[in-house]
Order: structure tokens, then sequence, then C-alpha cells
């Protein structure tokens, strides 16, 4: 029993070990998307380096001296405008808790959602904020796989943003000039994905024209509602000590 004990403090010891840099990150976690916490540091032109706070189990975080180390974190589908980065610095304050939730590496950045608490049950999306506000523009979101449910959502929903601040002539919208060379590009964009993209030859019916049904309309809303209660901070830190666990018992 005791020899049980300890390999269950051990195990307990690894499945709540701080990532200072982003080869300490399993492959696994951003394959699956796993939400992480942190605590922000500083916001550089390269991107938000973030300080992960891994779950802290009572009994392992009295005595064990944690690693420092920051991870470098960029908004995910977001081309920043130097507006939007001084909109950033006001917004989020030194030390700020918030979530981030892995979709892509490149070298040692990682692209992420970010996600910031606004009260005890509700969050905002950095990245669509952003956009909505007209302080970006859409870029693709690199490590995503095309194949994959989560690339077309994530590019929807930043899509749809962009397009409100398009619609309210915001920020980078306000000439004319920038909305007729937007809506041009987008036309040509889709059309060539329409025509290449395996991916919508095979689905092309979720992703047709016509007028949405009742059935279509009620889907969307409750996605919408999921994907909000998912956000929750409880959630999200069940969420994550539950992908851990997965991914040791893999090993």
């Amino acid at each position: 029993m005791a020899m049980a004990g300890v390999m269950l403090l051990l195990r307990s010891v690894r499945l709540t070990s701080k990532f200072t840099r982003s080869s300490d990150i399993p492959v696994e976690f951003i394959r699956k998307n796993v939400k992480l916490r942190g605590r922000l540091h500083r916001i550089t032109e390269n991107g938000l380096e973030i300080e992960h706070i891994p779950i802290a189990l009572p009994a392992i975080s009295s005595w064990r001296k944690e690693p420092c180390g920051v991870l470098l974190i960029k908004l995910a589908g977001v081309e920043l405008t130097e507006t939007g980065k001084v909109w950033l610095q006001k917004e989020l304050k030194p030390s700020q808790v918030l979530w981030f939730q892995l979709l892509g590496k490149e070298n040692s950045a990682l692209f992420c959602y970010l996600l910031v608490n606004k009260g005890r049950f509700f969050s905002v999306n950095l990245n669509e904020e952003i956009l909505r506000r007209g302080l970006g523009k859409t870029v693709l979101v690199k490590g995503l796989s095309h194949d994959s449910k989560i690339y077309w959502r994530i590019h929807r929903n930043l899509l749809k943003a962009e397009l409100t601040a398009l619609k309210k002539g915001e920020g980078v919208w306000k000439e004319d000039s920038e909305k007729e060379s937007y809506l041009e590009k987008l036309k040509g964009s889709w059309r060539e994905i329409w025509k290449k993209d395996s991916y919508f030859k095979k689905n092309g019916s979720d992703f047709n024209l016509k007028k949405e049904s009742y059935y279509d309309k009620f889907k969307r809303s409750y996605e919408t509602w999921k994907e909000t209660v998912n956000n929750y901070s409880l959630i999200l830190k069940f969420r994550e000590l539950m992908s851990r666990i997965h991914f040791r018992r893999k090993e």
C-alpha cells in the first residue's frame, strides 16, 4: 500500500507538471486542442508571454518548487493592427489569469484561442473580439488540419466576427476601398476552396447557400450555447485534468 501511494503521488506530479517551453507540451495536447490556464507576463511584438498555471493538488503544491519560464502565445487566425496591439495592452492587465486553447505550433510559438473571464460564468474570446472591433484581419490558423471539424468551425467564427466589423465600418474597415478589396478577395478565395478542397467535395451539402431551415437554426444555436458552457472556468479545469490523465494512460 505504501508503494502504491508513492506511485500515485509520483503520477500526480507528472499530471500536474508546469509547461515552461512549447516543447514541454505533449503533441497529443495540441492535436486534441486542450485548454490550459495561464498568467500573463507581458505583450511583445512576437506575441503574448504567458506563464502556465498547472492544476494544483494541495498534497503536492505545498512542497514542490515550480520551474520558471513562459510560453510564447500568438492569437490564432488574427493579424493584429497597431491599434489592435494598443487595445490589447489596455484590455489585459499584468498577471491577469486567462485560458488558452492549443490549436497549432510553429517553432517555439503556440497558436491559440485566448479566453478571458468576465465574471463568474462569462468569458470573452479575444481572437473574435479583436476582429469584431476591426482591430485586426483574419489569417489562416497555422497547425490545424484542414480535414478537422474544428478547423472549419474556427475559421467560420473568425470570418463571422470580421464581417461584423466590416458591416459596421469599424477599425480597419472605415475606408470603402478596404471593404471592396476584402470582398473581392473573399469571393475569390472561397470560390477556389469550393472547387479544389476535398472537404467540401465530401461535405458540400453542409455548406450550401440555401436559406437555413428551422432545424439548422436550432442546431446552430445549440452549438453556440454548448460552446459557451464549455468555456466556464470550472469545466475548463476539469477538462484539462481529464486530458492529462487520458494522455498518461496511453503512455
